[in-house]
């Protein structure tokens, strides 16, 4: 059960890194400003897990007889690479924005990486009183090496068969919920064998199916005590939906059996900044700003996928790697009948 104490962990720690990093406090330059950070900023992560969750939805092409089940405990991961760990920032994308130092468009951190060493911007807002002013801020840092370069997600999954080359799945990761965070993940999966459709199935060397599998993922954070701004009821929520449809061929031997396919991974994740937020403007002046925005990723492509399994009676172990935008892998420790 370590995986999930550690899934657990890295989503408690992605939602505080962008609490404690003050996207908030960009607000000073305007929502718009504010808004397009924090889209740049965290489209590598939520897209990250996206591909992560969608991992080994299947171990085999060869679906369950009537009354068959399987009880697994997954541990997934994509791979973080260099490129999103960083974005470029081009201040004359942005209406207040300015490097303190340095040109124009500068490579910075994104949630998954970490400027090292910081990097500031200065601010310019309008004071009723005093006219154009500026501030500095330190942009945001984000888990750097924390991340050990993974995205992990972990679940506990059941397959059962229906008879007629039908297989019905479900996933579940223990939902978090504590005063700062709360978490909920689970998800639901059809798999079809059409080999079991075709005449003399038994004699095919191979199996072919197709899987159609969707997940959902919610998350939220308090930020009121650790916000750099004033306000009441801060927070940050995640909504992630994603649908996976996948070709999958396997062999049919009794112990152990080589697994691959060909699948098509789409999916959304919207981050809402939500709660008031009071912006001093100067030592006189604030605004309040409710909810200030929202921002999407979205993601679409193909996915390759080869694995095995290993099957010793009620005991099964299967691996398997992922080739997309973003590569992962999973492991599976499994239980079933039949």
């Amino acid at each position: 059960m370590r995986i999930f104490f550690l899934f657990a962990v890295f989503c408690t720690s992605f939602l505080q890194t962008k609490a404690q990093n003050d996207i908030d406090v960009l607000l000073s330059a305007g929502v718009e400003d504010a808004k397009r950070f924090a889209n740049d900023y965290l489209a590598p992560g939520t897209n990250g897990a996206m591909y992560s969750m969608n991992a080994n939805w299947f171990n085999s092409a060869k679906v369950k007889p009537l009354g068959g089940f399987e009880i697994s405990i997954i541990a997934n991961a994509s791979l973080i690479n260099d490129e999103d760990k960083m974005f470029n920032l081009n201040t004359s994308d942005y209406n207040n924005v300015q490097f303190v130092s340095g040109p124009s468009t500068q490579n910075v951190a994104s949630v998954l990486g970490k400027n090292d060493p910081s990097i500031f911007v200065e601010v310019e807002y309008d004071d009723p009183i005093f006219g154009s002013q500026t501030a500095e801020f330190e942009l945001p840092q984000g888990i750097g090496e924390d991340s050990y370069n993974l995205i992990p997600s972990a679940a506990v999954q059941a397959a059962v068969g229906l008879g007629s080359g039908i297989e019905v799945k479900a996933r579940y990761f223990p939902k978090i919920d504590t005063d700062e965070v709360t978490f909920n993940m689970y998800g639901a999966g059809l798999q079809l064998e059409f080999t079991e459709w075709l005449p003399a199935d038994k004699l095919w060397p191979v199996a072919l199916s197709g899987i159609v599998a969707y997940s959902h993922l919610d998350g939220s954070y308090n930020l009121t005590e650790s916000s750099g701004i004033e306000g009441e009821n801060q927070r940050l929520e995640n909504n992630t939906n994603t649908w996976l449809f996948q070709l999958a061929v396997s062999t049919k031997l009794p112990v152990f059996n080589l697994y691959g396919g060909l699948g098509y991974i789409t999916g959304k994740s919207e981050s809402d900044l939500l709660g008031n937020y009071r912006v001093t403007n100067g030592i006189l002046t604030s605004q309040t700003i409710t909810d200030p925005f929202s921002v999407s990723s979205d993601v679409s492509s193909l996915r390759g996928t080869v694995g095995f399994k290993l099957k010793l009676g009620f005991f099964r172990l299967n691996g398997e790697y992922h080739i997309s935008e973003f590569d992962a892998f999973s492991v599976g420790v499994n239980f079933g009948f039949r």
